[in-house]
């Protein structure tokens, strides 16, 4: 084990001491080509990455690759021009080799590569390889269009790449022209599952607002105004613009899941003409699952701020209080949504009654956590609506037998909830959990003069409710009856019988 991690540091020494050589002299070229066939074996490739970088960081922050760059007249064919030439070239093919790791099986050559390629990128943005007019500051585009061509891969999942890209996402100027470069990234047809992926995901980390901290990769100094304008409005309409493709891709369940949430949390409120988007979150609320809860926040935004007219709405939302619901990891959405749905006191309570049934024969199956928020809820539905006590108290629909809801009936009006009693909250009483039972005693008091806070609900767990009753009984559990004497067991032990210790 000792001579296998020996092995990788004296490679990298030796790489190091060979880069020295040729930063030393020109005259040592043929030190800069046996790190470069190193690499091109494939043997120790982070160390190789470091070296690269080491060296053409430094070619390009000593001005050794620089030509100067004079309007109608031809660079002179001179011995320096020339071999600063072949260097050049050398630099954009090793570039290339060094994009090429990000495709690698192994994530740790992975992620060298990648910032390997981004320290590359912003030593030539602070010292080009030509003159650039009044000032040298720029990012070199084409380059970073190869860095996004890589992390937008249809071969690989990219998370982890993309995630380590969102640090260089910091910086203005990298945040600002990754925008710029994407539209043209953006593919026109049908991609594949992978590439949709990874673009939903980079596309989920892009700001579209300039970063708190002013930062730049490629400039050096105060270059703002002379550098670039971060300009936002410019920005919306890349976005827009990228928008319009991802709308047409053809999107498998995870990839229409994954584009909802871009689309609620990075995209709708920037976009120029939202309305559009109607007929795309109306289908998805036939699809069932995440997505009809993804898209009814969709719809309630449009609802919200831009007016949409949706008259099926609480039966579409009715019909998404099923078992199924409590296992999904966006059932926060759904009842928050509903809450603020049923806010209204002008709704019918016909209607209303039928979400406060729902919710009570969905809760003798839902998990302990959710049976306390469903209990809340009905409780507030019924301090918004005086007129839901009479299922508090029906004698006749006391049981599952005589009662008269329908609920496989999927228009809430014709359920018969209005005529029939909470008999599942009642039986919620006699709950294994004691926090569980207490949310359901509501019924037997007077109602409180202020609803519950679901918000704050929602934000306990399973394990919360756990700890709250292990807290409890803490004090009362007796850890030791008798003071131990050393390593021996107290008197009276079973174990003492059979064993001497």
């Amino acid at each position: 084990m000792a001579h296998q991690q020996e092995k990788p540091l004296k490679i990298s020494k030796q790489l190091r001491s060979k880069a020295h050589e040729f930063l030393t002299s020109r005259r040592n070229a043929d030190s800069l080509m046996n790190i470069i066939n190193h690499f091109d074996a494939g043997e120790d490739l982070p160390s190789c990455l470091l070296t690269l970088e080491m060296i053409f960081t430094s070619l390009l922050k000593e001005r050794h690759m620089f030509i100067e760059i004079v309007p109608l007249k031809p660079v002179e064919k001179t011995e320096e021009n020339q071999f600063k030439t072949w260097l050049r070239n050398v630099y954009e093919e090793c570039f290339t080799k060094i994009l090429q790791c990000l495709e690698h099986s192994s994530q740790k050559v992975q992620m060298q590569g990648l910032a390997t390629a981004m320290n590359i990128l912003s030593h030539e943005g602070r010292f080009p390889l030509e003159s650039k007019g009044s000032f040298d500051n720029y990012v070199p585009l084409m380059k970073l269009k190869s860095v996004l061509m890589k992390l937008l891969s249809n071969k690989q999942n990219n998370m982890q790449l993309i995630n380590k890209y969102t640090e260089y996402l910091l910086f203005d100027d990298v945040l600002f022209f990754t925008w710029k470069i994407l539209p043209s990234l953006t593919a026109k047809s049908n991609p594949n599952e992978v590439y949709i992926m990874n673009y939903l995901i980079l596309l989920e980390k892009l700001n579209v607002y300039q970063n708190a901290e002013t930062k730049f990769l490629c400039g050096s100094g105060n270059v703002s105004g002379a550098f670039f304008t971060f300009d936002e409005n410019i920005i919306k309409k890349f976005l827009n613009k990228i928008w319009h493709c991802v709308m047409h891709w053809e999107h498998t369940p995870d990839t229409h899941k994954q584009v909802l949430i871009v689309l609620l949390e990075k995209v709708l409120c920037h976009l120029e003409k939202p309305l559009l988007l109607t007929d795309f979150l109306m289908d998805s609320l036939d699809v069932g699952g995440a997505v009809s809860l993804l898209a009814l926040q969709g719809i309630f935004t449009m609802i919200q701020v831009h007016n949409l007219d949706y008259p099926n709405l609480f039966a579409k939302l009715y019909s998404m209080f099923e078992p199924e619901i409590f296992h999904t990891k966006y059932k926060a959405r759904l009842f928050h949504l509903s809450d603020l749905f049923l806010s209204s006191t002008h709704l019918p309570e016909t209607l209303v009654a039928a979400f406060a049934k729902r919710m009570a024969r969905l809760a003798l199956v839902a998990p302990s956590e959710d049976v306390i928020i469903l209990c809340n809820f009905i409780g507030n539905l019924i301090l918004r609506h005086p007129g839901l006590k009479c299922l508090l108290n029906n004698p006749g629909c006391a049981a599952a037998s005589t009662d008269p809801y329908i609920m496989e009936e999927r228009d809430p009006l014709k359920s018969n909830a209005i005529i029939s009693s909470l008999w599942e909250l009642q039986t919620l009483q006699n709950h294994v959990i004691p926090s569980v039972a207490v949310a359901a005693r509501f019924i037997n008091t007077p109602l409180p003069s202020v609803e519950w806070d679901l918000g704050q609900i929602l934000e306990n767990t399973g394990d919360d409710i756990f700890d709250k009753e292990v807290k409890k009984f803490s004090k009362l559990i007796v850890l030791q009856f008798e003071k131990p004497v050393g390593a021996s067991i107290g008197k009276g032990e079973r174990v003492m019988q059979y064993w001497n210790l």
